[in-house]
């Protein structure tokens, strides 16, 4: 989810285009206004307006379709110039392909009425003419569309990063017959098991803290003002979450308060949860994600597999870039931190693969050449096309071992080994930073929230309180594509941990340019998992201290390359701050009320014996034979 551009006056053409749900400015695109620009106010069926603006190409000598957004960020800033050049990969060619851009202020933001509410499930009661969610938005604001907008041909796309991809998605629910295509892009699927404010149950923290104060503090979004440089020290200072309503919010804020109250996967989380509505696919639909976003990876990959299940027409596709949250509309996407792609990826999607789709659908121009599921694999970087995502052929699941001496081996540990394990001490006061410190608030100035998870993990490796297992130098390329599982055989003199994996790829020592690419530690995956939800993410339960117990963790999907004379690693922790809150340690029924003496050290055991094989299940392509 993004900022508003009242946030960042000076913000940069391109970022201010993705913050309002557009895309990014096409060098050498004409500044001249191509746009007519006209304000209305949509009713909606229970009588509240919602702020659009449209935006028509002033030389249009045929009838239109329009292409819709609809965010909470603010629209003004699209204006005619603007749109000329911020959505110029599907403008450009006018002669050929024409759109009428339509933005929309959602229901309780900025200039439009009503109530916000955060992620607003889809409506109970279906048979009340009345009743709405953000489908019947976007199905409201499509029929007025349709019938009042000159010279358009009855045709609507929706397209949106984030949260305008989340309302992209619920628009595809019960869909108006002009929806005839859609593109939501990094949407949120399920806000408690894998997207923006919790990972299987752990507290992402500094987001959820300072994305609920940002968009429930005023109709407009305001950034929450911090009186330190580096948050790592200032969420420290707050303690336990208790102290966020007692001496900050006081109950203003009402994500937080639900964040308080709901903190198991229980009703309120099970309603807003996108799985249970997604039981056909409706329109034509191109899924995006990021293998690095930094926000929403889960949802995007949820929200394809779930309608996959009943796409019978060969209507619903995914493409995955190397891209973090929305990097594929701004810029040329050849590099994400450090790391190199070698081709302008973004770029080449927006052009090459997302106007056709939308220029098929909209104005009957060829169909493009579309796998199923169409990714980047970084490492190689190169573009592979497959006929089912995760792959069903070409595939090997290969388990790697946690071993002794921090070796990771193909091999199981031998059956005859005595027990044995890796051991440190988690101290909920002393956790280990997410990013290199100092961190900046995610939307800072200076901040790195947009490429930390390319960030050299170096900076952990050898702490007391980080177990890493590293494979052999490679002697030969190691292919992966598909779905990550990690099984962790753990225990803990407490009554509750945090478990957080990461699959590295660890850097030549030597050759790489520039220098401080030697030896870098590039995470290619990682995920998070709080133990109290081993058995069940709507029963939490204590952890029996000292008991070894297992944890299935899944660490997505990938498809990536490590390079012949790189290394595999596994990390793992149980703290990382302030991403994810502190879990205490001890077991408490909500961590939102936990007293500061809950909060204790414990000693984690990792198990790697045969008869509790720690391991990761990797989906090879090529590199290691059965």
């Amino acid at each position: 989810m993004r900022l508003s551009h009242r946030l960042l006056p000076r913000v940069a053409p391109a970022l201010l285009a993705l913050l309002l749900g557009a895309p990014a400015a096409t060098h050498g695109q004409s500044a001249e206004p191509a746009f007519t620009l006209t304000e209305a106010m949509i009713p909606m069926r229970d009588g509240v307006k919602l702020y659009t603006r449209i935006l028509a190409p002033r030389a249009a000598t045929r009838p239109l379709p329009m292409m819709l957004v609809r965010t909470p960020y603010g629209i003004n800033g699209n204006t005619p110039a603007s749109i000329a050049n911020g959505w110029g990969f599907m403008a450009r060619d006018m002669a050929t392909h024409g759109y009428v851009f339509v933005f929309q202020d959602i229901r309780g933001k900025f200039k439009s009425e009503g109530e916000f509410v955060m992620q607003r499930p889809p409506r109970a009661n279906r048979a009340d003419p009345k009743a709405i969610d953000e489908g019947t938005d976007a199905y409201d604001t499509i029929e007025w569309l349709v019938r009042n907008v000159p010279n358009n041909n009855g045709r609507v796309g929706m397209t949106g990063v984030s949260y305008p991809g989340w309302t992209t998605a619920m628009a595809m629910l019960e869909p108006h017959p002009a929806l005839r295509a859609a593109s939501p892009q990094a949407s949120p699927a399920d806000m408690w098991k894998g997207d923006d404010f919790h990972h299987n149950g752990a507290f992402r923290l500094s987001y959820g803290f300072e994305y609920a104060t940002m968009m429930e503090t005023g109709k407009d979004v305001q950034q929450f003002r911090m009186d330190a440089h580096d948050t790592f020290d200032w969420y420290l200072r707050l303690g336990s979450l208790a102290t966020v309503n007692d001496k900050l919010l006081k109950g203003s804020i009402p994500t937080w308060n639900d964040f308080a109250k709901h903190p198991d996967f229980d009703g309120f989380w099970q309603r807003q949860a996108m799985a249970g509505y997604l039981t056909r696919v409706t329109v034509p639909s191109l899924h995006v994600a990021g293998w690095w976003d930094q926000e929403d990876f889960y949802g995007p990959i949820t929200i394809y597999r779930e309608l996959e299940k009943h796409d019978t027409q060969r209507r619903n596709f995914l493409v995955v870039g190397p891209w973090n949250h929305g990097g594929w509309m701004r810029g040329e996407g050849d590099a994400l931190g450090p790391i190199q792609f070698g081709q302008p990826t973004a770029r080449w999607f927006r052009d090459s693969v997302m106007a056709p789709f939308f220029a098929h659908h909209l104005h009957d121009a060829p169909a493009p050449s579309l796998p199923e599921a169409l990714v980047f694999e970084a490492g190689s970087n190169v573009w592979k096309r497959y006929d089912a995502w995760p792959p069903k052929t070409a595939v090997s699941p290969r388990a790697l071992y946690m071993r002794e001496n921090g070796r990771l081996g193909w091999e199981p540990p031998p059956a005859k080994a005595a027990t044995t394990f890796d051991a440190y001490v988690s101290d909920p006061a002393k956790p280990v930073p997410y990013r290199q410190r100092p961190i900046q608030q995610t939307y800072g100035p200076g901040s790195t929230w947009s490429t930390w998870l390319t960030e050299d993990q170096r900076f952990v490796h050898g702490r007391p309180d980080v177990l890493s297992w590293e494979l052999p130098t490679l002697t030969d390329d190691l292919t992966i594509a598909g779905d990550l599982t990690v099984t962790l055989h753990a225990a803990t003199t407490g009554s509750d941990a945090d478990w957080i994996v990461k699959l590295i790829d660890v850097y030549p020592d030597t050759g790489q340019q520039p220098l401080r690419m030697n030896g870098y530690q590039f995470m290619v995956a990682n995920e998070v998992f709080r133990g109290r939800y081993r058995t069940s993410f709507e029963k939490p339960a204590p952890l029996r201290p000292g008991v070894p117990e297992t944890f299935t963790i899944d660490l997505h999907t990938q498809a990536y390359t490590f390079k012949r004379g790189h290394r595999v690693m596994i990390q793992v922790q149980s703290s990382w701050f302030p991403l994810i809150d502190r879990n205490p340690q001890t077991f408490v029924p909500n961590i939102f009320t936990a007293k500061p003496t809950d909060f204790r050290a414990a000693t984690q055991r990792i198990y790697r014996d045969a008869a509790r094989p720690s391991r990761i299940v990797l989906p090879v392509v090529t590199g290691i034979r059965p």
